[in-house]
C-alpha cells in the first residue's frame, strides 16, 4: 500500500482549489531539491499546474501562507536558480502549448513549459526556427531559457534570448496580469505606475548603467535595466534573465528566424590550448555562425564514452590539445565552401598545417557531409555531460562557468586563469563558445571536502577580479542564481545593486518570487545549501553488484548514483530510447534523474532510515522498464537498470517477493513441466472469468492475453561435439518454449553457413538459464546460482575460443553486463564471446564468410530494435546482415522501448503505461507499414507487444535469414 498524500494546510487548500497535481511527500520534494548546480534546497512542496489559472491560484495561496514561489522548467540551471525553500511550480508537464504561430510575421506565442526541440520541430515545416540553440535543447523550456537569458552556440549570429523575445504576458506577484513589450515613452498615454516608475529609474541611472555594464558579447548578470534606457524600451527584456524573481511568464512572444540552409564545419586542430584561444579572434573575421571549443580534457573523457567514440574517430586527427569547431551556414553553399577553404588558408597563415614541416602540426578537418556534421554537433551538445563523466571524487564545478571577455583578451585571460588554478592546486576544463569569448570553465573540486570549498571561494574571488580588470562579464550565459548573485556588487558597484533591488521591490514588494536570487543574495559557499553538505554521508552496505571504477562506499554504488549531475539528458522526448516512462508520463519521478536523486537521498539517510525499501521508493522504480537506454545514452553513465535491481533486492529482503513476481521469476524452473500441459497453461486466456480472476488474485492485466504455450518446444538433436564446435547455440527459455521455430531457423542458418554447430547444454538436469527473471524480482541468490551454473557450462567452449550464440537480447547480454559484476570468476573477455546471433554472423561475414541467401517474399522490412540491442550498440550488425538479403530494403523504426519489457506489459498496474509506450512511435509506424512488408523484432516481449497492439505478427531476424537460405537452395 502506498502512503497517503501528506497533509499540510497549504497542501490541502491546493488540492481543493487547483486541477493540477499537488506533491508534498518527502520523495517528491527531494526530486525537486536539486538542479544542475552544486546546491540542494528542499522545497516546501510542488505543484504541477494544468494551466495559468492553477498558477494564479497557487501563487495566491502561497502568498497567504507566507511561502515563496519558484516557477521551474527543465530544472537544468547550473547556478541554483531553480532550487529554493519555496512552492515549486513545475511547468514542463502541462503548460507546453504553442498558443499562436504567425508565419508571415515570424512570431510565435508559447507557454513557458514548451521544450525548445519540440517548438523547433513544429516550426520546421514552415522553414523557421527559434535560434537560441542551447545545448540542452532536448529539455530546456522556453520559460526557463527566457528567465535565464539563454544564449546558445550561434549567438554570434542570432544573439541571446533577450534579442529574440518580443513580448511577455505575465502574472505579477499580486496575481494581476500585465503585458510587457516595446513602448513609446513619449506617447501621450497614461502609463501604469509600475511602468512609470521603471522608466524613471532608467532615466535616473542611465549614466551609471553606461559606465558599469561591460561592453561584451555576453552579459546576463543582474537585471537588464539597460533596456530602460533605450529610445523605445522593451519592458519584456527586463523580465528576460530575471530568473523568476519579478513575475511569472504566462505567454512569451518569440521572434523566429528562417532555418539555415546547408552548412559546413571546419574542425580546427591546435597543438596547444593557448594557440587555439589566440586564433579565435582571427577566425571570427570569416563571419562564422559558431566557433565552439573542445579542450584536451573533454576529448579524453569523450573517448571513454562508447556513445561518442565512433564519432570522434571520424573528425579528430591525432592528439590535439584543442579543437575549434567552426560553422559556416550562409544561404549559398558555394559561399560556405569558399569560407571553409579560407579557414584552411587562415590556419596555415597562423602557422598550422599537417603536411608542411615548416609549420606546427594542425589544420582543418572538413565536415561537409550532413551526417558527419550531426555527429560533431551531437558530441558538442553533450559537452557538459562529458565533462561531468569523471568518476573521481572531484568533479568539474560550475561557478566561474561562463565569464565573458573580449576575444583579443581570451588567450591571456585563459592563461592567467590556469595560473589561478595552479596556485590553488586545481585542474580545470574548458569548452564551448570561443566565438564570443564565453568559455565554460570548470575547476575540478571535491565539494565534500572543506579544503576544496575554501578553494571554491578563493578561485571565484580571484577570477571575478581578473574579469573586472578586462572589463568583462562574470555571468555570460548561465545566469546568477546562488553562485554569482553575491558578486554583483564587486562587478557592478553598490549603486547598481541598489537599482536592482529597487526593480525587485517594484515588481515583488513582498519578496514572494524566488527570493535570494539576483538581489539580497545568499553566500555562494554556504555549505548548508550544498548538495553534499557538512553532514552528508552514506552508511556502508552490502550490494548486489560490484561497481568498479566508482568511488565511495557500498562497493562504489555511491559514486555510481552520484554520477547523475541533474543536467537532464534523460528528459528528451524524441530520438534514441531514453527515458521511455518519462516520455509517457512527463513526471519527474519516472525519469532516470528523478530515480537517481531519490536513491541518493534515500541511501544517504535524508529520506529516513527505511527509505530504500519503502513504498515510496517502490513507486519511484515502478515504471522503470530496465531498458538500459541510460547505460548507453546517459553521458555520465547512470545505469538505472542495475540500480533498480539493487532496490528490488533490498525490498525483497525486507518485504519478501509477491506471488506474481515469483511465478515470473521461476518460469525457467517450471517451464520443462508446463510445456507438457500447454492446454492447461493456455486456459487463462480463454476460460470465461479466468482473466478477471488472475487480475484479482495475481495482478495480471485482464486486458492482455499471456504468451501462448505451443504443443512443441525446442529439444534438438546434437549436431556436433560441444568440445569441437566453433559455435554453440544457446536456447533461452522464451524461444525454447514459446517460439521454438526461431531457434530452428537459427540452427538452419548457422549450419548451412558451414559453421561447426553444437548446442549449449548443462551436463545434466534442466536447460541452462541466464537468471534474468530472478534479477528482475530481486531474487539475487537464485539469479547468481542460475548464472553460475550456466557460466560453468559455457566456460570450456569460450576458453578454447568458440563463441556462444543466442537469440534473446535480454538473456544473452546478461553475460556481458551483469555477470562480470555479479560473479567472482566471470571476466568481461568471456562475456564478450557470448554473442547475439546477428552479431556473431556479422563478425564472421566481415572475416570472409559467405552466406547463401536468396530473395525473400517481402521486398521491404521494418526493423524494431530491442532496448538491450540498442544499449550495446548491436543494431549495426543486424542491419549489416539484412543488407545481404537480395532485393530487401530495410528501415529501422526510430522507436524507444516497445513497452512490453518482460512482465511489465502484463501487470495490471502498468499495462496502460505499457500501451502508451507502444503508441509513442512503434505501433503507429507498424500500422502504417504496407501489408507486404515484414516486421522484424528480436525481442520476445517486443514481438508480443507489436502483435497485441497492431495485429501484425513480427518475426525474429533468424526466420527471415532462414527463408533467404531456403530461397537460395531453390535457385536453378
Amino acid at each position: 500500500m502506498l502512503q497517503s498524500a501528506p497533509s499540510t494546510p497549504l497542501a490541502d487548500r491546493l488540492r481543493r482549489e487547483i486541477r493540477g497535481e499537488v506533491l508534498f511527500g518527502a520523495f517528491d520534494r527531494g526530486r525537486y531539491a536539486t538542479d544542475a548546480s552544486i546546491y540542494q534546497v528542499m522545497p516546501q512542496g510542488v505543484v504541477v499546474p494544468r494551466d495559468s489559472e492553477d498558477v494564479r491560484a497557487a501563487m495566491q495561496l502561497a502568498r497567504e501562507a507566507g511561502i515563496a514561489v519558484l516557477p521551474r522548467g527543465g530544472g537544468t540551471s547550473q547556478c541554483g536558480q531553480t532550487v529554493n525553500d519555496a512552492l515549486v511550480l513545475d511547468l514542463s508537464r502541462h503548460m507546453t502549448g504553442i498558443v499562436d504561430l504567425d508565419i508571415e510575421s515570424r512570431t510565435a506565442v508559447v507557454e513557458p513549459g514548451l521544450v525548445l526541440d519540440e517548438l523547433n520541430r513544429a516550426l520546421k515545416p514552415h522553414g523557421l526556427w527559434y535560434p537560441v540553440d542551447v545545448s540542452t535543447s532536448s529539455r530546456a523550456t522556453i520559460g526557463g531559457m527566457t528567465a535565464n537569458n539563454s544564449c546558445g552556440s550561434r549567438s554570434i549570429r542570432y544573439g541571446m534570448s533577450r534579442d529574440n523575445v518580443r513580448a511577455i504576458d505575465a502574472i505579477l506577484a499580486d496575481g494581476t496580469r500585465a503585458h510587457f513589450g516595446e513602448i513609446d515613452p513619449t506617447a501621450n498615454t497614461a502609463q501604469p505606475d509600475l511602468v512609470r516608475d521603471l522608466l524613471a529609474l532608467g532615466t535616473r541611472e542611465a549614466e551609471e548603467i553606461a559606465a558599469r555594464f561591460p561592453d561584451v558579447a555576453r552579459r546576463v548578470g543582474g537585471y537588464n535595466i539597460d533596456a530602460l534606457t533605450a529610445e523605445r524600451p522593451n519592458l519584456a527584456h527586463l523580465l528576460v534573465g530575471s530568473e523568476g524573481t519579478l513575475a511569472f511568464s504566462e505567454r512569451i512572444t518569440l521572434k523566429l528566424s528562417p532555418l539555415p540552409g546547408a552548412k559546413v564545419l571546419g574542425i580546427c586542430h591546435f597543438p596547444s590550448f593557448y594557440e587555439a584561444m589566440d586564433a579565435a579572434q582571427h577566425i571570427v573575421k570569416l563571419d562564422p555562425t559558431a566557433v565552439e571549443l573542445f579542450d584536451a580534457t573533454l576529448l579524453e573523457l569523450a573517448w571513454e564514452i562508447p556513445l561518442f567514440r565512433p564519432s570522434l574517430e571520424k573528425f579528430v586527427r591525432g592528439a590535439p590539445q584543442a579543437l575549434l569547431i567552426t560553422e559556416f551556414a550562409e544561404p549559398d553553399m558555394d559561399e560556405n565552401l569558399r569560407r571553409l577553404s579560407a579557414l584552411g588558408d587562415l590556419m596555415a597563415e597562423l602557422g598550422f598545417r599537417w603536411d608542411d614541416n615548416t609549420k606546427k602540426p594542425g589544420g582543418v578537418v572538413e565536415a561537409i557531409d550532413p551526417a558527419l556534421q550531426a555527429e560533431v554537433i551531437a558530441v558538442r551538445k553533450q559537452g557538459l555531460n562529458i565533462m561531468m563523466s569523471m568518476k573521481s571524487a572531484g568533479k568539474p564545478v560550475s561557478f566561474i562557468e561562463d565569464c565573458c571577455v573580449e576575444l583579443k583578451d581570451l588567450a591571456e585571460y585563459t592563461d592567467r586563469l590556469l595560473g589561478i588554478f595552479a596556485r590553488h592546486e586545481a585542474s580545470g576544463t574548458f569548452y564551448a563558445h570561443a566565438s564570443v569569448g564565453t568559455l565554460h570553465v570548470r575547476p575540478v573540486l571535491n565539494l565534500k571536502e572543506e579544503i576544496d570549498v575554501r578553494r571554491l571561494r578563493a578561485i571565484a574571488e580571484e577570477t571575478f577580479e581578473m574579469v573586472r580588470e578586462y572589463r568583462g562579464s562574470h555571468s555570460g550565459e548561465h545566469g546568477d542564481g546562488i553562485v554569482r548573485s553575491e558578486f554583483h556588487e564587486t562587478m557592478f558597484g553598490r549603486r547598481m545593486v541598489d537599482a536592482f533591488g529597487e526593480v525587485k521591490r517594484l515588481f515583488d514588494p513582498e519578496g514572494l518570487l524566488n527570493p535570494g536570487r539576483i538581489v539580497d543574495p545568499l553566500k555562494m559557499d554556504d555549505r548548508s545549501l550544498f548538495r553534499y553538505g557538512p553532514g552528508y554521508a552514506w552508511p556502508e552496505r552490502e550490494t548486489v553488484f560490484r561497481w568498479p571504477g566508482h568511488v565511495g562506499v557500498a562497493g562504489g554504488l555511491q559514486g555510481a548514483v552520484e554520477m547523475c549531475n541533474n543536467n537532464g539528458a534523460c528528459r528528451k522526448l524524441t530520438g534514441d530510447a531514453m527515458c521511455p516512462s518519462y516520455r509517457v508520463t512527463r513526471n519527474e519521478r519516472d525519469l532516470v534523474r528523478g530515480r537517481a536523486n531519490s536513491l541518493r537521498l534515500a541511501l544517504s539517510g535524508q529520506l529516513g532510515a527505511e527509505a530504500l525499501t519503502s513504498d515510496a521508493m517502490a513507486e519511484t522504480m515502478k515504471l522503470c522498464v530496465s531498458c538500459k537506454a541510460c547505460r548507453r545514452e546517459c553521458p555520465t553513465g547512470v545505469d538505472m537498470a542495475k540500480m533498480k535491481i539493487e532496490v528490488q533486492a533490498a525490498r525483497a529482503a525486507t518485504h519478501g517477493v509477491a506471488l506474481r513476481e515469483r511465478l515470473v521469476a521461476h518460469l525457467p524452473r517450471y517451464a520443462p513441466y508446463a510445456r507438457l500441459v500447454p492446454w492447461a497453461m493456455n486456459a487463462r486466456n480463454w476460460v470465461p472469468g479466468a482473466r478477471w480472476a488472475t487480475e484479482t488474485l495475481l495482478g495480471l492485466a485482464a486486458s492482455r492475453a499471456l504468451p501462448h504455450w505451443p504443443f512443441e518446444s525446442f529439444w534438438p538433436e546434437a549436431t556436433a561435439a560441444a568440445d569441437q564446435a566453433e559455435v554453440l547455440l544457446f536456447a533461452d527459455t522464451f524461444n525454447r518454449y514459446f517460439e521454438p521455430g526461431n531457434l530452428t531457423a537459427a540452427q538452419k542458418v548457422l549450419t548451412e553457413a558451414g559453421l561447426g554447430l553444437a548446442h549449449a547444454e548443462a551436463p545434466s538436469g534442466r536447460p541452462l538459464c541466464c537468471g534474468r527473471t530472478y534479477l528482475a524480482a530481486g531474487m539475487v541468490d537464485e539469479a547468481r546460482a542460475e548464472m553460475a551454473r550456466t557460466a560453468a557450462a559455457l566456460r570450456p567452449a569460450l576458453e578454447r575460443g568458440a563463441a556462444v550464440v543466442g537469440l534473446e537480447p535480454s538473456c544473452l547480454l546478461t553475460f556481458r553486463d551483469e555477470a562480470p559484476v555479479l560473479l567472482d570468476d566471470w571476466p568481461e573477455e568471456l562475456g564478450a564471446r557470448v554473442m547475439l546471433f546477428e552479431e556473431y554472423l556479422a563478425e564472421r561475414v566481415s572475416d570472409g564468410l559467405e552466406l547463401p541467401l536468396g530473395p525473400v517474399a517481402a521486398s521491404r522490412a521494418l526493423l524494431h530494435g530491442h532496448c538491450h540491442q540498442k544499449a550495446f550498440n548491436q543494431m549495426g550488425p543486424v542491419q549489416k546482415l539484412l543488407a545481404q538479403v537480395p532485393g530487401l530494403k530495410t528501415e529501422l523504426i526510430p522507436s524507444s522501448c516497445c513497452g512490453g519489457a518482460g512482465a511489465f506489459g502484463y501487470q495490471a498496474e502498468t499495462a496502460e503505461i505499457s500501451t502508451a509506450m507502444a503508441e509513442l512511435t512503434l505501433a503507429p509506424r507498424v500500422r502504417a507499414a504496407p501489408e507486404d512488408a515484414v516486421i522484424l523484432a528480436d525481442g520476445a516481449s517486443c514481438r508480443h507487444q507489436i502483435a497485441d497492439h497492431t495485429g501484425r505478427q513480427p518475426i525474429h531476424v533468424a526466420r527471415l535469414l532462414a527463408e533467404a537460405m531456403t530461397a537460395a537452395e531453390a535457385r536453378p
